[in-house]
């Protein structure tokens, strides 16, 4: 494959690595945090990354490996999801997810369950079905809320989903950072030049990083490697998601929708692994159990 691109696509996990999962460049997430979060939660100075991959408390428990996984000075805990294709149970994912960093703060003897914040941020290249009818809300904030009163009953656990699909700005019509971010996360593959909305310091960096002809070919190849996987992936699924979904509507039952996915999920879930991507990416984005693509 001929890279023509002056740029790397950030969706790939090449591109989010690369861009937001390095210490020596933990700025740019800090940043990008920043103009995501609520405002009574402050403004993060400095982060920790963490490993990336978690055990439950008991043997019975399953694991989790998130994209990122980070700590602020306050000792609040994040993590970011590049969320690459459709997955059915997204939403579910992320309340698992969310759970290890709440449980891992508990405390042996006497402790008075005191939380620091938990920030589970989704940065999705897909829009969740019940959200398709609305265009206009990219930015999705989702705390525990009382239905009675619509008070928030707890800022101890902030979900965050970037719909960036809709994100449809152009670069004229950039003012916030926010903006900003959403037009490069969506837009940095299919970019010639920096655009002049895009010159502060920290976008700059971004292009620096992003440069493909700055690597080496041993970076090169893995980008390469690393964008053909996100492509067959992306491909797959989302015609797996479709297929699927036409499939019910013709029986015109919503067990038929479900039963549809599944089967066009576990087909190209071995079309993956006979092309021999590895069975932790494949379970991750076709959301299957690890287990069940070995027996493929």
């Amino acid at each position: 494959m001929l890279l023509k691109d002056r740029y790397i696509n950030p969706f790939t996990d090449f591109g989010f690595k690369k861009i937001f999962g390095s210490e020596v460049n933990k700025d740019l997430l800090i940043a990008f945090l920043n103009t995501l979060l609520p405002v009574e939660a402050g403004v993060v100075s400095d982060l920790s990354f963490l490993p990336n991959e978690q055990v439950g408390r008991s043997e019975y428990d399953r694991r989790a490996i998130f994209d990122l996984y980070c700590e602020n000075e306050k000792g609040e805990k994040f993590i970011v999801e590049m969320q690459r294709a459709k997955q059915n149970y997204f939403k579910d994912r992320s309340i698992f997810y969310a759970t290890f960093p709440i449980q891992q703060q508990a405390q042996s003897g006497s402790w008075n369950f005191c939380l620091k914040s938990v920030y589970m941020v989704g940065i999705l290249d897909f829009v969740f079905d019940e959200d398709k009818a609305d265009n206009e809300v990219v930015h999705h904030e989702v705390k525990l809320v009382d239905r009675s009163t619509g008070a928030v009953f707890s800022e101890k656990l902030t979900f965050i989903y970037l719909e960036l699909p809709k994100f449809t700005k152009t670069i004229e019509d950039l003012v916030s950072d926010f903006d900003k971010w959403c037009f490069l996360l969506r837009h940095l593959p299919e970019l010639t030049d920096r655009p002049a909305r895009l010159q502060e310091k920290v976008f700059s960096k971004v292009f620096e990083l992003a440069e493909i002809a700055r690597y080496s070919s041993v970076e090169a190849a893995a980008y390469e490697e690393s964008l053909k996987i996100y492509r067959d992936l992306k491909n797959v699924v989302d015609t797996a998601y479709d297929e699927g979904k036409a499939e019910g509507k013709v029986e015109g039952k919503a067990e038929g929708i479900v039963q549809g996915i599944q089967q066009k999920a576990l087909e190209d879930a071995k079309k993956l692994k006979d092309a021999g991507v590895d069975i932790e990416t494949i379970s991750r984005c076709i959301d299957l159990p690890k287990a069940v693509v070995q027996r493929l």
